[in-house]
């Protein structure tokens, strides 16, 4: 899982140091702001994979075989027929979201042209979230493992292609994601097929068509999408808030970001795994296993994010030649780098509580604290410090990430004490 998750930063990282490298910085700028936005429109329905997996990971560890494949028929129609609405929606929609972020004019015309061939691969995207959530709560780990590589690293080679070989640059960059999803959805659904021949019993299909059959699968997913909303709003405020300090600074952050979610996706390979062991001991009603997993995911993590700390503290001009060689989008990462090094300690306790509270099906809970940090501390922490520019914007991503942190472990040992873990209710 671990494995599976690097390969999503280092899609990233190779996208910004690709184009970090080339003459003009709108490109860089463009695919910052481009990227953003279709993560903000993809990541509203994340729920498709987080959801998925803690309800399947219980049913799984209670052996009931016909839920699990309810399950992911109803996530994989519901991502179908969300793809295909985003599609018919894709020009108010991205208009709209390019306008929230604000980058310069050359740059949101790229962005435009980059978000426009992407959408079209929203069916793809939003179908692989739904089985890769399925195969993670059947601890089908190596298959998660395989769609992920196929999607990035065919994604990375195609970056070389359409960019540098091509000339495309950041229309490259969308060709090239576009692409890689459609043959990652041909991919997630062979293995899956593979997975459903192997559970005892046959299909179902008619309860698709039941909407009680649906009840169990929305109470828990309404949340995670609030939640997502929460998150995607702080992040999209982040950007479009760096964005009016100018392209280079909107480049430099994107750099600093990248880096913080390589530290946060490695992190998620243990929460993930949390996700279905943690769900695969509720069902099972095993509090000891339960126990097990939420302290050696934390030790995990911990480690994690200790080695990134240390590496970004002590070669920070090494790490930011590596995506750009322009020397004010450089000078300008220099300048914020110290945020970096205090980031991954401060997201360390949220990030593996996220995968914990899956697997438990705790989404109300994630859904509040989420709430509360960005309306509670983010936004107020960067209306009070404006006056420090883009160290302000950072400050209050700190606050936002060590807020979630601090509320999420409060909410634990609440939901320890009442002995409620166990129980399914969200």
């Amino acid at each position: 899982m671990t494995a599976a998750s690097l390969s999503v930063p280092l899609l990233g990282i190779v996208d910004t140091a690709i184009l970090g490298h080339l003459e003009h910085l709108r490109f860089l700028a463009a695919v910052a702001a481009g990227s953003t936005v279709m993560t903000m429109i993809y990541w509203l329905f994340a729920f498709l994979r987080m959801g998925n997996t803690g309800l399947t990971a219980q049913a799984w560890g209670r052996r009931d075989w016909q839920a699990c494949r309810e399950y992911l028929f109803q996530s994989l129609l519901l991502a179908l027929l969300l793809g295909i609405l985003l599609i018919v929606a894709q020009k108010p929609l991205v208009l709209l979201a390019i306008q929230l972020i604000k980058p310069s004019e050359q740059a949101s015309q790229l962005a435009m042209a980059y978000c426009q061939i992407r959408i079209f691969s929203a069916p793809a995207t939003l179908c692989t979230y739904a089985t890769l959530g399925w195969l993670l709560g059947i601890q089908r780990a190596r298959d998660a493992l395989a769609i992920m590589l196929i999607v990035n690293l065919v994604n990375i080679a195609l970056d070389f292609v359409f960019i540098l070989g091509l000339g495309l640059n950041s229309e490259g960059a969308a060709w090239a994601s576009f692409s890689a999803e459609w043959i990652g959805l041909g991919a997630a659904l062979m293995l899956t097929r593979r997975q459903l021949k192997k559970l005892p019993g046959t299909p179902n299909y008619s309860a698709l068509l039941v909407a009680e059959k649906y009840r169990s699968f929305f109470t828990v997913n309404r949340h995670l999408f609030v939640r997502t909303a929460f998150l995607l709003f702080s992040m999209t405020f982040f950007t479009a808030q760096g964005a009016r300090f100018g392209d280079d600074i909107l480049a430099a952050n994107a750099i600093l970001m990248q880096l913080l979610l390589a530290v946060a996706f490695t992190q998620d390979g243990f929460a993930h795994a949390a996700e279905t062991l943690a769900g695969h001991a509720i069902g099972a009603k095993n509090r000891n296993q339960f126990y097990a997993v939420c302290i050696l995911v934390t030790l995990w993590g911990a480690a994690i994010s200790g080695v990134a700390t240390l590496l970004y503290w002590l070669y920070p001009e090494q790490i930011i030649g590596v995506f750009t060689d322009l020397t004010q989008v450089f000078n300008n990462a220099l300048t914020y780098w110290h945020w970096l090094v205090a980031l991954p300690m401060a997201g360390l306790l949220c990030f593996m509580a996220d995968g914990i509270f899956i697997g438990g099906n705790k989404t109300r809970a994630m859904q509040n604290t989420m709430a509360f940090a960005t309306l509670g501390v983010f936004l107020p922490c960067w209306y009070l410090t404006r006056h420090w520019g883009n160290h302000g914007l950072w400050f209050a991503y700190l606050m936002f990430l060590l807020t979630r942190s601090l509320l999420m472990t409060a909410m634990f040992f609440y939901i320890d004490r009442s002995k409620n873990w166990l129980a399914s209710d969200s």
